[in-house]
């Protein structure tokens, strides 16, 4: 082959490799055009997690509405009565306007939140077990509580924490009983260290230890389910315990079993109205059941809640 011969066939492969580039360069351009992505830099995407971990800080205070109807026995100085005010009635019955609260602080997985509430209630009661006549009560109620917990579960979306703690419950009974002429009401004055009056009262409180857990879980945007639960007690403050009982035309003071035991239970919906204002509506349901040195609280709280606050 000579020279001319094999200068023509490189020029021949020289082009035939342009072409051949050509081609592919202008099929990549138009089919980057056509359809508007660029197949080059195309990257798979993340999947999001769905437990998204909340701010490392959050602060809620409150004020609950408790409409709490009182239902059960209490007593003051081992006269026991019976009191059935319905959440429905309990305006009727409410001698000062209640007074609550709540906070609630997070960090990370951390909590430390409590409440409290003070009531005070009255209504007429009948007493057929020992004098077969009507008395007025008036019982104050005062609790307090607070409690550390530690959330198993940390998402934006659910939470779900266990506690322990205390609560404080403040029990205030008066109870004036009203004179039918009945001769028994010499002795019941004798027991009760009152001389020419029937209107007596007393007060007392106790610490229980608490333990429970809560939940929250978003079922849609801005609205939550809550619930919580909790039991206290646990006979810590027991001892002895006695009431008034008739034998015949006497009466007598007989002891009886001591205890002490408490059970919680609420929950509901929760709103977050704006960025810093929230809104709950629900159910709370609170049972004591303490009877000691003369003082008795068989007796159950319950009724409608509902909360308004802020959180930052």
């Amino acid at each position: 082959m000579n020279n001319r011969a094999t200068d023509r066939f490189v020029w021949l492969f020289v082009l035939a490799i342009l072409f051949s580039a050509s081609n592919i360069l202008f099929a990549g351009s138009e089919l980057s055009a056509g359809d508007g992505k660029d197949y080059s830099k195309q990257i798979a995407p993340v999947p999001q997690s769905w437990c998204e971990t909340p701010p490392l800080w959050e602060v809620r205070i409150g004020i609950p509405g408790w409409m709490a109807g009182l239902s059960g026995d209490a007593g003051v100085k081992g006269v026991d009565s019976n009191a059935d005010v319905s959440f429905d009635q309990i305006l009727t019955h409410l001698t000062h306007f209640p007074i609550s609260f709540l906070a609630d602080v997070r960090y990370q997985r951390w909590e430390i939140f409590g409440d409290g509430l003070h009531m005070e209630v009255g209504d007429a009661v009948s007493l057929p077990g020992l004098l077969f006549t009507n008395a007025d009560l008036h019982i104050t109620l005062g609790l307090a509580e607070g409690f550390i917990g530690y959330r198993l579960i940390n998402c934006e979306k659910a939470s779900l924490s266990l506690f322990a703690g205390a609560r404080y419950t403040y029990l205030d009974g008066d109870l004036s009983i009203f004179d039918n002429g009945d001769a028994r009401l010499v002795r019941l004055r004798e027991l009760l260290g009152i001389r020419k009056r029937l209107d007596f009262s007393n007060s007392t409180g106790w610490v229980d230890p608490v333990i429970g857990a809560r939940g929250k879980f978003k079922i849609w945007k801005a609205i939550s389910l809550w619930a919580e639960g909790d039991v206290g007690g646990f006979d810590a403050n027991s001892g002895s315990a006695f009431e008034l009982q008739r034998q015949g035309r006497r009466i007598v003071r007989e002891s009886i079993d001591s205890s002490d035991w408490s059970y919680q239970v609420q929950g509901g919906v929760e709103i977050q109205l704006t960025r810093s204002i929230w809104s709950q509506v629900g159910w709370r349901y609170l049972k004591y059941d303490y009877n000691k040195a003369g003082f008795k609280l068989d007796a159950a709280l319950s009724g409608p809640i509902i909360t308004t606050g802020i959180n930052f």
